[in-house]
């Protein structure tokens, strides 16, 4: 079972099902600490993960010789309560051998479209985009 426990004032440590823990807590304008990474940025990095392992291994299927992948994740929020995600702009950063754009493409179209339940859960709210670049 996950777990949030309330510290104090926006403090919170968070506990995984598989035992892992992190500490969550708001900014010190909004009587925070600012102690650990804020909720809704958990949101993101989620996310990020789960379509950074999909395009990774969708590519390694695709016989593409990838060594380093990471993702930007640009994102904006509605004004008003509550403050969802409206839009979400993910920018992947590949680094490999002899890459293959069109593969990529692919690959991250996939995870939108198939395989990253976060992106899926996410778009239903937000307008979610995404590009790469690619180095040798």
């Amino acid at each position: 079972m996950n777990t949030v426990r309330w510290i104090e004032g926006m403090t919170m440590m968070g506990e995984s099902a598989s035992g892992h823990g992190v500490v969550m807590d708001g900014p010190e304008a909004l009587g925070g600490k600012n102690l650990g990474i804020r909720p809704m940025e958990m949101l993101l990095l989620g996310m990020g993960g789960c379509t950074t392992v999909d395009v990774v291994s969708t590519l390694k299927k695709m016989r593409q010789e990838v060594v380093d992948c990471q993702v930007e994740i640009s994102s904006w929020r509605a004004e008003e309560h509550p403050k969802i995600f409206t839009k979400i702009h993910l920018h992947f950063i590949l680094k490999g051998n002899n890459l293959d754009d069109k593969k990529i493409a692919k690959a991250i179209s996939l995870s939108a479209d198939k395989y990253c339940s976060a992106s899926i859960m996410l778009g239903k709210s937000a307008k979610i985009s995404s590009d790469f670049s690619t180095c040798e």
